[in-house]
């Protein structure tokens, strides 16, 4: 949450006083002589105090520290982040599409007929299987993680569990929400906004957006290690391009090799980076924390450390149980049908009343 006024008036501010520090250090006429050392060096002083008085009163006050200077000078920034963000959402949603798209393009064409006449028939009816079954899962869950609402708190209704007011939207916030500056909006149990999805992710989705970064990760290791070979045999064919005098190669079979090689390469990156991505969610939701609450729980952690006390995160209910209530898994079942299947299940509870795990007297942050 940002603090402090609008950069606009923070600006406009810091005008009016430098102006009035120009005043200062420029020289009075009248009954003073020029060039006098004393009145210099009282002069240079005034200006000097005034200065670091200027400075100070760009960020101080009895609720605020340095960090708001730090908002205010960047918020100039953030709105340009915020807007680029919000019209390039669609943009980036049709790039992953594009992406996925050429990927399945290039298996269909060049990767799966390698499998069909050269594997065995068990080995064949494997790749079949679990092939599609993660192209489906990834687009399921992709599908349902843009076109999913995050959640909102109520507008209509007042009279709803809040922990404070949102500057932004004057409206009570309940525990674990924020304000999303890209949607303008408060969002439950925000954890970011993905640009990649052009939606914040939220109570409602973010079961969906972490198994497409999940499914997403396992397909493109299947992919990357699938067409391995088919990928070293197009390099070396590529390098024998450059030899003199080149072979004789025709035009499908130079096509063929590209696009395997682009093959090898977007899903090896892309399962490098996404892998990284959903092993950090992974932590974040056995800790029961999402990415916010993991920055505010880090600092009151560190506040509290500095008074002798110990910080415990009121949504942690224990690993497993933290998988449990992100999953909707509520029986052994589930883990087949709500899992390893698609599933548009709703999430457990609504977004706006939590279960604590923790006494009156723990100290916990909002």
């Amino acid at each position: 949450m940002r603090m402090g006024s609008s950069w606009r008036w923070q600006l406009s501010r810091a005008m009016r006083l430098a102006l009035r520090w120009c005043r200062l250090c420029r020289p009075q006429r009248g009954g003073r002589c020029g060039g006098s050392k004393p009145w210099i060096s009282g002069r240079c002083f005034e200006v000097w105090s005034y200065s670091k008085m200027l400075l100070k009163s760009l960020y101080f006050n009895s609720l605020t520290n340095a960090d708001t200077l730090l908002d205010c000078a960047f918020e100039p920034v953030y709105w340009i982040v915020d807007n680029v963000t919000r019209w390039f959402g669609v943009v980036f949603v049709c790039l992953v599409v594009l992406l996925i798209t050429s990927v399945v393009v290039i298996i269909y064409l060049f990767v799966l007929p390698t499998i069909l006449s050269t594997y065995p028939l068990h080995w064949i009816v494997w790749h079949l299987c679990y092939g599609h079954w993660l192209l489906i899962m990834v687009v399921f869950h992709y599908y349902k993680a843009t076109s999913t609402s995050p959640g909102h708190p109520p507008k209509d209704k007042t009279q709803i569990p809040s922990v404070s007011i949102c500057k932004k939207c004057i409206a009570p916030k309940p525990p674990r929400t924020h304000h999303c500056s890209i949607c303008n909006l408060c969002v439950l149990k925000m954890d970011h906004h993905c640009p990649w999805l052009n939606n914040c992710v939220g109570h409602f989705n973010h079961r969906y957006f972490f198994s497409f970064c999940l499914y997403m990760t396992l397909g493109c290791i299947y992919c990357s290690i699938s067409s391995k070979t088919l990928f070293l045999e197009a390099y070396d064919a590529i390098e024998r391009n450059y030899q003199t005098p080149p072979p004789t190669e025709v035009y499908e079979e130079s096509t063929a090799h590209k696009s395997i090689i682009f093959l090898w390469v977007l899903t090896s990156s892309v399962a490098v980076a996404l892998g990284g991505l959903s092993l950090w969610h992974m932590i974040l939701i056995s800790r029961g924390e999402t990415s916010v609450e993991r920055h505010i729980n880090h600092k009151e952690t560190r506040r509290l450390k500095e008074q002798g006390k110990v910080f415990k995160n009121p949504y942690h209910h224990g690993p497993i149980n933290n998988w449990r209530l992100l999953l909707g898994v509520d029986k052994r079942s589930h883990w087949f049908t709500r899992v390893l299947l698609p599933s548009s299940h709703l999430p457990s509870g609504d977004g706006i009343m939590w279960e604590f795990t923790f006494t009156r007297r723990d100290p916990m942050a909002i």
